[in-house]
């Protein structure tokens, strides 16, 4: 696994089991409710809600939570109209892109850009940063459940790509198109994921010093914790122990 993917995957992982469990829950229930709102609230008929719900059973959302989310984007339910938007950002060597899903397009703006500027960032133009990353099914879970090689005879039927542990977390690897068959094939055999998401992937990640990828870090982080900002991605490699430094 990449630096950076490693760092992302157990932040992201433990995440989904602590304090910020709210905050993902919200962030998945606005990714559902646009995928409805999009498609219809049918998930045989919308592979995007298909993969949003995917995604949301990944981080164990209750049922009723995900129905709720639906019936908010095809209008069963009130709920508010979301806005997709794209910002890329360069700190230093590093570059970031920021979705975002918003109900809000001129306060989601201001905040990106204020969060830029006071870590010393900047907007990057349209396509320069997007161009650095692919798109990858990522699933991931706990190692100390279950064993690497479990998960990769599963995983491997399934069609992933990889299957590799560190740190704890087994994280799987496959083309996006055949995320949902590999995520399917794991919930039949009775895995239990931590997370199961469509992410971006940066083709080549740069090594910063130690400032730099710190200052990296806690930007993605302040970013991560705006309300309107759905995902961040960043090819900045982290090296093995920097947390623990």
């Amino acid at each position: 696994m990449s630096g950076h993917s490693k760092w992302a995957t157990i932040k992201h992982a433990k995440g989904a089991a602590d304090a910020k469990r709210g905050q993902i829950f919200t962030k998945l229930i606005k990714e559902i409710s646009i995928a409805a709102r999009m498609g219809g609230g049918s998930p045989d008929a919308n592979p995007r809600l298909r993969t949003a719900i995917l995604k949301a059973r990944g981080a164990n959302m209750p049922k009723d939570n995900i129905d709720r989310a639906i019936k908010k984007g095809t209008g069963e339910l009130e709920g508010v109209s979301y806005e997709e938007l794209t910002y890329e950002a360069r700190l230093g060597e590093g570059a970031i892109l920021i979705e975002v899903l918003t109900d809000n397009r001129n306060r989601a703006a201001a905040d990106v850009r204020n969060i830029l500027t006071r870590a010393g960032a900047e907007l990057a133009k349209s396509g320069s940063v997007s161009r650095l990353f692919k798109r990858e099914g990522i699933i991931t879970l706990d190692g100390e459940k279950y064993t690497e090689d479990q998960v990769m005879e599963a995983a491997l039927d399934g069609g992933a790509e990889d299957v590799a542990l560190s740190d704890g977390i087994i994280e799987v690897t496959t083309a996006p198109e055949d995320f949902e068959a590999v995520a399917n094939v794991l919930s039949e055999k009775g895995f239990e994921t931590m997370s199961a998401e469509v992410s971006m992937v940066a083709d080549v990640e740069v090594e910063l010093d130690k400032e730099g990828t710190s200052k990296a870090l806690k930007l993605i982080d302040k970013l991560e914790e705006n309300e309107d900002v759905q995902n961040v991605y960043s090819n900045v490699a982290i090296p093995d122990g920097f947390e623990d430094e």
